[in-house]
């Protein structure tokens, strides 16, 4: 029989379905969807109804048991979502479900899953030379990015104070610069003195620097720093600003022996999930036409 011809609609089971995907797809219950959106969620739990339907009456299912515990344990789950008994209840109802209903729908639930992670468990293992031939053609994936470590000092703009007008703030940053005759090794006394910035209390450290972390202005003067430099004057949002580059750290390799764990776990679930759509279609491949 077509799996189709069941009539889901009418069952707590495919109401379940319909909860799910409204949940997932809109964010609502069943109450609220529109007429539009639901027409879609029906549509979605259909298909979705149909795949378990056909996984639970597989032959893999014969051996997967789904214990009173776990059956009881998901109940509790999906109970806790909720502030009171009734509310939980009420819920159910508004939404064509009470709690034999969910208990169908979470039984199946979970033999679905059970028999989709035995399939997957078929899968074949991952050797060092599929983890290698990964790293290898996957360059990109394990670069670590160019970082600076900087500091800076900041004088604000504020027009309401005479002293953070726009000249006057030049004027002051000016003064600073002339001070401190490019002497790196005192940037950061500088910064405890002259910096309006939170950061002044550690001597102007913005740490370790990813290109995008800045304002724009900042980022593009930091990453066209020599190491040792100090920045002519910048501004940004915040007001003027000089950098201080204290020390480049290249972009860099990730090392295969580091990679490779996380590789693996790519891999591995690559490799699940294939077997798993393979199983799937054989399975579909079954149904009558």
């Amino acid at each position: 029989m077509n799996l189709a011809e069941k009539k889901p609609e009418v069952s707590p089971v495919f109401s379940y379905h319909m909860l799910r995907n409204a949940l997932s797809k809109y964010q609502k219950n069943l109450t609220q969807l529109n007429p539009v959106e639901n027409e879609v969620v029906y549509k979605i739990a259909t298909k979705s109804f149909d795949l378990e339907s056909l996984v639970i009456a597989s032959k893999e299912a014969e051996t997967v048991v789904i214990s009173e515990q776990q059956l009881d344990r998901a109940i509790q789950d999906v109970a806790e979502r909720y502030q009171t008994d009734e509310e939980f209840t009420g819920d159910l109802q508004d939404n064509g479900l009470n709690l034999d209903g969910l208990r169908s729908a979470l039984y199946r639930e979970l033999l679905f899953d059970g028999v989709m992670q035995k399939v997957a468990s078929r899968s074949a293992d991952i050797n060092d030379l599929d983890i290698q031939l990964f790293y290898e053609m996957h360059h990109d994936r394990f670069q670590t990015p160019e970082t600076r470590i900087a500091r800076h000092i900041l004088i604000t703009i504020n027009p309401d104070f005479p002293e953070n007008t726009r000249p006057a703030a030049y004027s002051r940053m000016e003064s600073v610069i002339e001070k401190l005759a490019g002497r790196v090794n005192r940037f950061d006394q500088f910064a405890k003195r002259y910096s309006e910035c939170p950061t002044a209390m550690e001597g102007g450290k913005l740490g370790e620097v990813s290109r995008g972390q800045l304002y724009e202005a900042l980022d593009a003067e930091l990453f066209n720093m020599q190491m040792d430099e100090i920045s002519p004057i910048v501004e940004s949002d915040l007001g003027l600003h000089i950098l201080y580059c204290e020390k480049i750290k290249p972009a860099k390799r990730v090392p295969l022996s580091k990679a490779a764990p996380r590789i693996r776990e790519i891999l591995t679930e690559r490799q699940r999930r294939n077997c798993q759509k393979s199983w799937l279609n054989s399975l579909q491949a079954k149904l009558p036409a």
